[in-house]
């Protein structure tokens, strides 16, 4: 979501600032802004849209000083407009901040009654107002910021700047990511290694609760009870060419050209060099003792998680129940001996899934994450964090990141079914070498693209449109609607085949299409059976198959994307291609903003 940086340099700031903004774009926001100190004096400018609107207010209205904050904003509490975009000030304190503050009315409510107003929406406002308020009963600025994250409730992280002090800031987490970058003789605060990476790759992660007093010199941690701590500095290698475009339109293009590579190094990450088995990081996981899984997950995340019931229920026997993250802990579900909680998170960072994991720590008998962020907040609050390896995926549309998710997932099935007796070591060696032959497939794969960009431009004359699919393709079919509605904005939705004579059957008419995901498998005919009900009722079919199930499924429909052969267990990674490419092509031929989509965020660190 929003992104944070703080920089005390040793050049101009705002050029930095604007810079390390512009790498957090991919993060979603709707407005931007950034304060520097010149002379002692705070000040700030601020814009609502894109980059490029806060940088003609820098060209016609500049900032000097070589200390700054700077935000980009995604609104929670109030519209996006100027008044409300970050940095907030008050006084003598400038602040940006990632998150929710939970008790902000209660502390305005405190402010108002001591005659303090305010002058927008925001629940940041109000940790602006109350610093500055205590700078005005006489404490330190280093003070100030203490007693005011101390009566913070929510998650939040946060920068704070003061008037008149050029060589300090005070940064604080609690439930949203925060990071430390060391340079030579200037420090940097950043909510994202990718915003900091360009000014330096040394990064100490704060953990939760920590607050920070940053000056050019030094970095003086304290844990939530305020005792003096450190945190390791880690070397981050963040490679500049994954933040970049590389001739193609759209981050998201790159990204799903990408997944050849990608899963190549997911792949070799996990197989054994002989291609016999899986090794998982340390300390592993005990198969033979797991009753049940618990998989939780928000977005595209979650249908990986639903994809992954039907690998580890039909090839490891192993019950598995999948929630939505921001649902789970709500119902206070009861845990029995044996189970293995799993979180799948792009970021590591999602705030619903990381409220998930804590409700379970100390009730699961192991908590496994499957995430792209090793340094992550869910990775090291696991017992085993299972890297995804799909490295920086800009688009907010989660492609490279989907599939190098269930790439891990369908490795991980594999151990546990061979681990537990369900699956013999010839049949393991052959589903690993189908899957070693998966990067292949994906590259044919994506020779579908001109028949996906044809195809997508009659789809935009369309005002709904239905996905169906049955066993393990029925989540592919929930993906495919999700990807289509986020960035092209047309309505989708997406029904287990079976379930269409049950209701969505009364949408269909000759103006919705319905794309049917059916890989010539032991469901086909079923599947077959309800595209044939859809077009007797009019409905446009577009068919996603291989050649054999297009040869099978006759005449009549409206249209047909070929796929390449492949084994079913592993369909559901391959077709994700032709539902990446429909919504990404579908989306240009509308105009729309395909790696910023209108509303949304790359990384969901609120709830």
């Amino acid at each position: 979501m929003c992104g944070i940086i703080g920089v005390l340099g040793n050049h101009e700031a705002a050029p930095l600032l604007v810079e390390a903004l512009k790498r957090l774009e991919y993060r979603g926001y709707d407005s931007a802004g950034i304060a520097t100190i010149h002379e002692g004096k705070l000040d700030r400018r601020r814009a609502v849209g894109k980059l490029v609107n806060l940088s003609d207010a820098l060209v016609h209205n500049p900032l000097a000083g070589k200390s700054g904050i700077g935000h980009t904003r995604w609104a929670t509490h109030g519209a996006p407009n100027e008044g409300n975009a970050h940095p907030h000030r008050a006084g003598r304190v400038a602040v940006v901040h990632n998150g929710i503050i939970e008790n902000f009315r209660e502390l305005r409510e405190d402010l108002a009654a001591q005659g303090i107003g305010f002058e927008t929406e925001t629940d940041t406002e109000t940790v602006a107002l109350l610093a500055n308020h205590y700078l005005d009963q006489g404490l330190s600025p280093v003070d100030a910021a203490q007693e005011t994250i101390s009566r913070l409730e929510g998650a939040y992280a946060l920068c704070f700047l003061f008037d008149g002090e050029p060589d300090l800031m005070i940064a604080a987490r609690k439930g949203s990511p925060l990071a430390i970058g060391y340079g030579d003789g200037e420090m940097f605060v950043g909510s994202d290694a990718i915003a900091l990476a360009p000014m330096t790759d040394q990064i100490s992660y704060l953990e939760e609760g920590d607050w920070a007093v940053v000056t050019r010199s030094s970095v003086e941690i304290f844990d939530a009870s305020g005792a003096p701590v450190t945190r390791k500095i880690k070397t981050i290698q963040i490679d500049n060419a994954r933040v970049d475009k590389a001739g193609f339109k759209h981050f998201m293009a790159k990204e799903i050209a990408e997944q050849p590579v990608v899963l190549q190094g997911a792949l070799s990450h996990y197989i054994t060099a002989d291609g016999t088995g899986v090794t998982l990081p340390d300390p592993g996981i005990d198969f033979t003792k797991v009753e049940r899984m618990t998989m939780v997950a928000c977005g595209t995340a979650f249908y990986a998680c639903l994809v992954a019931k039907y690998w580890f229920e039909q090839v490891a026997q192993i019950p598995v129940e999948v929630d939505v993250a921001s649902e789970f802990r709500y119902r206070e579900p009861p845990v029995t001996p044996g189970t293995v909680a799993l979180f799948v998170s792009q970021s590591g960072e999602t705030a619903d899934t990381l409220a998930a994991l804590r409700y379970m720590d100390g009730k699961a008998d192991k908590i496994v994450s499957v995430v792209n962020v090793p340094e992550s907040s869910i990775a090291r609050e696991s017992d085993l964090p299972l890297p995804i390896l799909a490295g920086t995926e800009i688009g907010v549309a989660s492609t490279k990141a989907f599939t190098c998710q269930l790439t891990t997932l369908a490795l991980l099935a594999l151990n546990a079914a061979h681990a537990r007796g369900h699956l013999s070591q010839e049949d393991l060696s052959a589903k690993l070498a189908a899957l070693t032959g998966l990067p292949g497939l994906i590259s044919q794969a994506l020779g579908i693209e001109e028949k996906s960009r044809k195809i997508s431009r009659k789809l935009v004359e369309a005002r709904d449109i239905l996905f169906l699919g049955r066993g393990a393709m029925y989540p592919l079919a929930l993906e495919g609607a999700l990807k289509l509605k986020e960035i092209s904005y047309i309505h989708a939705e997406a029904y287990a085949s079976g379930e269409l004579k049950h209701g969505p059957i009364a949408l269909v008419d000759k103006h919705v299409p319905v794309i049917v995901m059916a890989p010539r498998d032991a469901l086909f005919d079923k599947t077959v059976s309800n595209m044939q009900e859809v077009m007797a009722r009019g409905g446009k079919v577009l068919l996603i198959t291989d050649k054999t199930g297009a040869k099978e499924a006759g005449e009549g429909v409206w249209d047909t994307i070929t796929m390449p052969e492949i084994d079913p267990f592993l369909a559901p990674i391959l077709y994700a291609v032709p539902a990446q490419l429909l919504a990404y092509h579908t989306a240009v031929a509308k105009g729309t903003d395909v790696d910023q989509p209108r509303n949304l965020a790359k990384s969901v660190t609120v709830e």
